[in-house]
Order: structure tokens, then C-alpha cells, then sequence
């Protein structure tokens, strides 16, 4: 496995992709072990850069997060959901034909290893913000970037 660094207004992020070339990781990382310059051969990094530039608002990247099969089907659906739209965790659970699944859909969305281009972050609970494995600063933030409605804490 090989990994970069990617400078972001949400901190350093590590981009973790496999001998074939796909995305297997992203984190969130407190800091990164020196300067952080993305590589100039790193599609990812060049994306994000655009993302956070907001010039970006889909991703064309090759991705392989390792999960079940339950999993990739609630990470197949939060790609296909558009920039700067949310859905609920049981609207979506909903719309994968398993109502009633809505903490199973959650616990997919906290297993997501692809955050950001696989946009867990979209998902919000029905009466409020939810939760999200990098925290509920970095969720809002990304959430207001993309001018997503969401609900307020």
C-alpha cells in the first residue's frame, strides 16, 4: 500500500491507494509528519484541491474500500447522491430497500474508509446533525461548503 499527504482547510489528510492504483483510505490526521504539499502526480490530492476550491463537485477516482456487501451498497448510494444535497439515515435505508435499517445505515456511513469522496458527511439524522467518524466540526463544515441544508444543534 502507498500513501501521501494532502493539505485541506480540515487539517492534513493521508491518501492510502493500493498496487493497482485505487483508493483504499482517507484520514483525517491531527498533523502530518512535515509540511504538507500535495504530490503533483496524485489525482486525489488534485481533486480535493478542487473541491475545497470549489470548482470541484463529483469525483472520477478509482475506488476500492474494503467492506461488505451491505456496506458497498450504502457507499454506492452516497456517491450517486449529488453535491450540496442530504438524505436521512432512514430515508436512506429506505431507499435501499431496508426500512427500518437506519442504524445500519449509520454504522455504515462511521465504517466509511473514504470520507469526502465517499460523501458519508451528507447524511444526517433525522432530528438533527448525526454523528461522523471525523468529527461533527469537520461534518458542518463540509456540509456549509457544499451549501447542504442541514439541521442546527
Amino acid at each position: 500500500m502507498r500513501a501521501t499527504w494532502c493539505p485541506s482547510p480540515l487539517g492534513p489528510l493521508r491518501l492510502c491507494w493500493d498496487a493497482g492504483g485505487r483508493l483504499v483510505a482517507l484520514e483525517f490526521c491531527g498533523r502530518a509528519p512535515q509540511a504538507v504539499e500535495a504530490a503533483a502526480d496524485c489525482p486525489a490530492a488534485c481533486q480535493l484541491g478542487e473541491y475545497f476550491a470549489g470548482v470541484r463537485t463529483a469525483f472520477r477516482l478509482p475506488l476500492a474500500p474494503a467492506g461488505t456487501p451491505f456496506q458497498q451498497r450504502v457507499w454506492q448510494a452516497l456517491i450517486d447522491l449529488p453535491f450540496g444535497q442530504t438524505i436521512s439515515y432512514g430515508k436512506l435505508a429506505a431507499r435501499l430497500g431496508r426500512p427500518g435499517a437506519a442504524r445500519a445505515v449509520a454504522a455504515a456511513c462511521a465504517a466509511n474508509p473514504l470520507p469526502i469522496l465517499i460523501p458519508c458527511h451528507r447524511v444526517v439524522a433525522a432530528r438533527g446533525l448525526g454523528g461522523y467518524s471525523a468529527g461533527l466540526e469537520r461534518k458542518r463544515w463540509l456540509l456549509a461548503h457544499e451549501g447542504a441544508p442541514f439541521p442546527s444543534l
